[in-house]
């Protein structure tokens, strides 16, 4: 019994990383390729690439704990970039692009509860490099890491690119 108690504990905490506060503005920039938008995006991966190796909680903002959509959320918002605080709300801003056009700065979305047809996860594209592309993000096992697309986990669970700068 205590087994499967702790497995749908588990399980619950698996199956979505976005916490359900919601921010009160969303100012979305569209696709620029201007000097100016490569160094916000340059300061938004920075602000992310800090994070790195931070605990997963749920809900979490800062250096205490994080949650994929935690990260997304708060590196934008340090370049005055308010998004959804919810991944799967954050999925509907920006513009949609094709995976062979990320470039560093984008989102890329995840479904990785295979019974639920519902964006739940998503990362901080860092590098995109001859085809492989890495992203950054919050999992609940191994904390605020980066992560290849190329992983079978990864690409199985992949949904979308969106771009918002």
């Amino acid at each position: 019994m205590k087994k499967i108690l702790l497995l749908s504990i588990l399980m619950l905490f698996m199956a979505s990383c976005g916490s359900s506060r919601r921010t009160t503005e969303t100012k979305v920039i569209g696709k620029s390729t201007t000097t100016v938008s490569s160094k916000r995006i340059s300061k938004v991966v920075n602000h992310a690439k800090k994070f790195e190796g931070t605990r997963y909680k749920y809900g979490g903002t800062d250096k205490r704990g994080m949650d994929c959509s935690g990260l997304v959320y708060t590196s934008f918002k340090e370049e005055n970039i308010a998004l959804p605080r919810i991944s799967r709300e954050m999925a509907k801003k920006g513009i949609r692009i094709k995976l062979n056009e990320t470039e560093e700065g984008d989102l890329v979305f995840f479904r990785t509860n295979k019974n639920r047809k519902t964006i739940n996860h998503v990362g901080l594209v860092v590098e995109s490099d001859r085809g492989e592309i890495k992203f950054i993000h919050s999992t609940t096992s191994r904390g605020v890491i980066v992560s290849s697309l190329e992983e079978k986990y990864w690409k199985n669970s992949f949904v979308e690119v969106r771009r918002v700068i």
